[in-house]
Formats: structure tokens, sequence, C-alpha cells
């Protein structure tokens, strides 16, 4: 296929991944099982382009995080020998961004805006509905953060909110007519303080492209790539349908059986339908697992092989391994947490660091009693599958104070900082912005410069802010001098300490996470720039989730399924294998949401390299009302059918260890004769 055999992006390939970097095809589906080596096909694609002479700027490389544009781009430019090769690569709301920055002034609604992030979304939302009265009414209205998630799932999958909310959020259909008044609030708010929120980067995008914009927009790119296509929502695939030109091609990479999102509106269909989408489409299928050995596969392989529709496919181990996965059963809980703990142990005796282990869960609660196992044991660990970096509360404040330095009318960033001052609450935070004169950018008013007039001491504040106060002018005048954005963030944090430590617990592990947020601010040329990123492609990681900095180095990986996407681990515990936990007995409401819970199972299976086990509770404790029994039992996950408990290994506790088949024949003779000499 390739005369030349000293083509470096070449080494290593095998004949699917071959196939796929080779492919001339207009349109491409990479259908890539767990472990497959997506990323080095996708790399060496890129790389083949460059090398047959297509210019870097006119590739586009669309990912779901920055981290995996750049490690993609950075083995591409190893492969090609070629450094700063300017491929436009990123999330599609990076991506998105970029490119409304650059045809902004071709649309009349668009000047210099500025992006909200989730949290601001959500108190925009929750200031107009305050002020439309309908939190006051005599029936309770959806919190502020339900209604953020309504509207943003209804913009993802360009769903209507009469369809949506029904299947979605059940319990808030009858608030469908108040929340669309709220949403048509929320957006004309928007548009009066030139906001643009998360979703919007990709719906002015979509919007660009049916525009005058569009040609110039598809002009700019021969060569699209997709990663993780399973994961796009409704508005991705029309942006992508919309970015086809004549000439260019399409390649997307993903793997159905991994499509675990649809509370984030990601929608499987569109990978399933991708080659009737695009007429003419090659499928690629890659099979060769490089991470986990053939009897872990094989109990995977079984398991999706149930789902109703997907794209085939039946993954072989490249690596060689014999052990079979345990199926473990346990009396109850606390026996499960035990047997976790004893297996982690030995395993650690044998070698495996705690690092290179992980137990997975459906739910984030459902580690409660493994955590105090855990600790009574005093084996360290870290649990993953909470609030994202830039959603703690303590980083979230520092950033606002950073937003007010560039954009001093930013009412949501000052109404937050203000409230930091000790004394000063929601009703003194909006008195002393008016009296700033922070209003909407544009807008007739005494003074241009709120943040002026803060440093210039001209608000009256409550007494008990009259040192935090001093501190903060302070810091606005510091920061107003720094030129870079790391410096202006360390003179924030120096503001900071005193409402840390009055406001939050965990001050220490919180300073981390400052000094975290200092040190990546650094690699920033531009305030502006900075501040993008942390809504367009946030870092996932915080110190405080961790909770107390451990004693030890190594620590155990606690994390739910969703959390462990991407990840992988020699030794694999996956706990609460039953009925209602997986699959959750709140996603189990039609036969979508219980083939995505099958998706999710494979998921976690295919995190394991060596060693895979998975626990069965035949018992749950619970009293909910003073007369309900103590306990519960339960029933093993629906989705280990005969043929997959072929591939387990099935293991019994020694209380949960069921009677041999001989001696339950022996105690029915026993019967037998009995009752013979009762009717001779």
């Amino acid at each position: 296929m390739f005369d030349n055999d000293d083509k470096p992006w070449l080494e290593g390939l095998n004949p699917e991944q071959l196939r796929a970097v080779s492919s001339d095809a207009r349109s491409l589906l990479v259908v890539a099982g767990a472990g497959t080596g997506k990323t080095k096909t996708l790399a060496a694609r890129v790389a083949r382009l460059i090398d047959d002479g297509v210019p870097p700027g006119r590739i586009l490389l669309l990912t779901f995080t920055r981290r995996a544009a750049r490690e993609m781009i950075r083995r591409a430019e190893r492969m090609v020998a070629a450094g700063g090769t300017a491929i436009w690569g990123g999330t599609f709301h990076a991506v998105g961004h970029r490119l409304i920055r650059s045809f902004a002034s071709r649309a009349s609604t668009l000047g210099d805006f500025t992006i909200m992030d989730q949290a601001d979304s959500a108190d925009l939302i929750g200031l107009v509905r305050s002020e439309l009265r309908l939190e006051s009414t005599a029936r309770r209205m959806p919190q502020k953060a339900t209604l953020t998630s309504i509207y943003s799932a209804a913009v993802n999958a360009a769903e209507p909110l009469e369809e949506l909310v029904p299947r979605r959020f059940p319990w808030c259909e009858a608030d469908v007519a108040s929340m669309s008044e709220i949403f048509r609030g929320y957006v004309a708010r928007k548009r009066r303080h030139n906001l643009l929120d998360y979703d919007d980067l990709l719906l002015y995008w979509r919007a660009l492209l049916d525009g005058h914009s569009g040609d110039a927009m598809r002009d700019m790119f021969d060569h699209i790539l997709v990663d993780e296509y399973q994961d796009t929502n409704a508005l991705q695939a029309d942006i992508l349908l919309g970015m086809r030109s004549s000439t260019d091609r399409l390649m997307v990479v993903g793997d159905d059986a991994q499509s675990i999102y649809s509370f984030r509106s990601a929608d499987v269909r569109n990978i399933l339908d991708f080659p009737d989408q695009h007429p003419g489409c090659e499928i690629v299928t890659l099979e060769s697992n490089y991470r986990s050995v053939q009897p872990i596969l094989d109990c995977s392989n079984g398991v999706i092989a149930q789902a109703k529709e997907r794209h085939t496919k039946e993954l072989r181990a490249v690596r060689s391994g014999t052990t079979r996965p345990s199926l473990l059963t346990c009396m109850d809980e606390a026996e499960q947490s035990q047997e976790v703990c004893r297996l982690v142990l030995e395993h650690l005796e044998s070698g495996v660091a705690l690092h290179d282990q992980a137990v997975l869960f459906r739910t984030g609660h459902h580690s409660a009693l493994l955590e105090v196992e855990l600790s009574r044991r005093n084996i360290p660990f870290v649990k993953f599958g909470g609030l994202r970096f830039v959603e703690a509360a303590h980083v979230k404040d520092v950033v606002c104070m950073l937003r007010i330095l560039e954009n001093p009318h930013d009412e949501l960033a000052w109404f937050r900082t203000l409230q930091l001052l000790e004394g000063v609450g929601a009703a003194s935070a909006r008195r002393l912005m008016s009296e700033l004169g922070v209003r909407v950018m544009g807008e007739p008013g005494p003074d241009d410069d709120p943040l002026g007039r803060f440093i210039a001491g001209e608000v009256k504040v409550p007494k008990q802010a009259m040192a935090e106060v001093g501190t903060l002018r302070l810091a606005f005048a510091e920061c107003r001098r720094a030129a870079d954005v790391a410096s202006q963030l360390e003179g924030l944090t120096g503001f900071y300490e005193g409402p840390l430590e009055r406001l939050y617990d965990s001050p220490l592990a919180r300073r981390r996470d400052l000094e975290e947020l200092a040190g990546l601010a650094a690699g920033y040329e531009s305030r502006s720039s900075f501040l993008v990123d942390m809504v367009t492609d946030p870092p996932a990681a915080t110190g405080e989730l961790a909770g107390p900095p451990l004693l030890d180095e190594d620590y155990l990986i606690l994390s739910t399924i969703h959390s462990a996407k991407g990840a992988e681990w020699d030794v694999v515990h996956l706990i609460h294998a039953a009925d209602g936990m997986i699959p959750s007995d709140m996603a189990t409401g039609d036969a979508q949401e219980i083939e995505e819970e099958l998706r999710l199972l494979y998921v976690a299976l295919t995190r394991a390299r060596d060693y895979l086990y998975v626990y069965f509770p035949l018992r749950y404790h619970h009293r909910r009302m003073g007369l309900d029994d103590s306990h519960s039992y339960a029933q093993l996950s629906r989705f280990f059918a005969a043929p997959v408990l072929e591939s387990f290994e099935r293991r019994w506790t020694t209380a949960a260890r069921l009677p041999e088949p001989d001696t339950v024949a022996g105690a029915t003779a026993s019967v037998d004769a009995f009752l013979s000499s009762l009717w001779p």
C-alpha cells in the first residue's frame, strides 16, 4: 500500500489500524473497541496526512478533552519529525469559540462577548426566575440547577420541552409553561449583557454555518477527524454535517458499545446511523485489544452481545493470560467490603501497587460502606466521580475575581465576589453593585469603571467587612498593574486567605487547588484566553475529591464507572452487581435506558488488564420505616446471562456459600425415606 517502509507513522500498526490510517474514503467510520489503540490510529492518520503534504492548518481534529487533542498532535509531530504544526485541534466547544471569534463581525448580534460557565448560567436562570416571581408561587418550582440542566438538554438534543421534560424530567412536567417563560427571559438577559453560555458556542457555530459564513468555514479544512464520536449529541452531529464540503474528508472514531453519556444528551444514534447519513462510507473495525487478557474479553464480549443494535465486533487479546474473571457472591454489603479489602491487600502483597487497582461502582454513594472499611484498615484511597475542578466553590471564587479584572461590568462575578466579604449578603451585594455602577456594557451610566470606583473606596460597606474590603481593594489595584495572569491570581489569593478560612472546611487542600490553578495560569499569555479555557475545556481533577492529604504515596482508586471511562488498571473490582444497582433502578424506564446500562457494564469490565472481580451481595440492609424488614434479598444483575456466567469463575464467601449439590441430594433422600415410612 505504501512503498516507503521507513515512514515512522507505519511503525507498529496492525492490519486493521493500517487500513484506517491509509484509507482515502471521503467518509470513514472507525469502530474502535475498548483498548484497541484508537489514539495511536488517529495520531498516525494525522501524521500520514502531513507526510502526504496536507498543510497542518487544513486539518481539524475534534476531541472531547484538550489533553486528548494535544496528545494526538504530539504523537503525530513526533512521527513526522515536525514541531508547531498548527493543526486545528481541541474540543467542539473550544473550536466553536475560536471560529465564532473569527466570524463574530459577520453575526450582527455578537460583539466582544463574555462566556459563562454552568454555575454562571444557573445563577442567571435563578435571577430571571426570581424577577419573574415564579419562585414564590404556591407550587414549588424546580431549582435553578435543574432548570439549567433542562435548558441544556433541550438545546443539545434539539428536542422541544413538551417532549423532553415528560421523558427525562417527568417530575417537572407541570412546569413546562413556566420554564418556557424563564428560558425566554434567560436568553433575552444574555443578549442584553452580550453573554454566551456553554451551549451557545455550539448554537452559534451551527447558525454561522447556515449563513454567509458557512462557505468560508467549510473552505478552511480539507480533513476533519473526530474522536469519541459515540459521545456526540444531535447539535454536534448537525455541525459536522454543516462543515462538510464537496471535497473534504471526514473520519470519525468511536465505539457504540461505550456510549454512556445520554444524561449529557449524547446520542448513540449518531454513530449507529453514520453509514446511512454518509453514503459510500467505509467502515473499519479495530478488534485487536492491547489492554486485557482474553478471559476478561470473553465476558466483555458476552455482555455487549446482548445489545439489540450495535456495530458487530469481537475483541481479541494481543497479550497472553489465562486467569478467568471471578464472580464473588457475598452475604451482604459489609462482607463485600471486607472481601474487596482482602483481595486488594492480597494483590498489594504480590507486587501490584494500590494505584494499579481500582474499585468501580455505578453511583457515588455505592462506595460509602467500603470507604469506612478502607479507613478502618488504613488503606489510603482517592475517589473520583464528583465536582470538576472549576466547579469547586473556592476555585470559582478566585476565577470570579479574575473575571472582574477582565470585565468590570460582570454582574455575576461581582455578586459572588462581594458576598465573600464578611457581613455582606445578597441584598448588600446588590446595593453595592448599584453604587459601583455595574450595568450592561454599552448602556449609559455615571461611570464606566466600577472596578476603579471600588479600588478608590467609593462605596459604603458593613463595619465587619472593613478590613477585608481594604485587602481586596489593594489586591485589585496590584492585579491591574500585573502583566501576567499567574501574578494576578497570586495577588487575589492573598486576599482570599481570610474568606477561605472563614467560609470553608479543609482549607489546606483548597490552598493546594489554588496553587495548581496559578501553575496552570502560568502557561497562558493572556487573561482572556485563560478564562475562556476554564469554560470550554476545564481541568477535571481537584485535590478536594481526595479528601485530606495522604500519608502514603500509594493509594487505591475508587471511581464511578462514568469517571473511569478511558482509564485502565491491572486489577479491577466491580461492586454491587445486583439488579437495581447495575442496571440502576433509576435507569430502567425504557429499552434505550436499559441498553445504556448494559454498555455501562461493558465499559466497567473492559477497564481491567489482568484481574477482574465482580461482587454480588445477597442481602441489602435497610429500615426506612419502623416496621419495615431489616433487609431485602438481591438478584444478580440481569446482564449476567448464562453465556456470560460461563466466562466467570464462580466463588462464594463462607457466609454466602450454598449447600453442595450432593448434600442437597442426600437431604432429599432422607426426606423421601421419612415420608415413605409414613405411608408404606
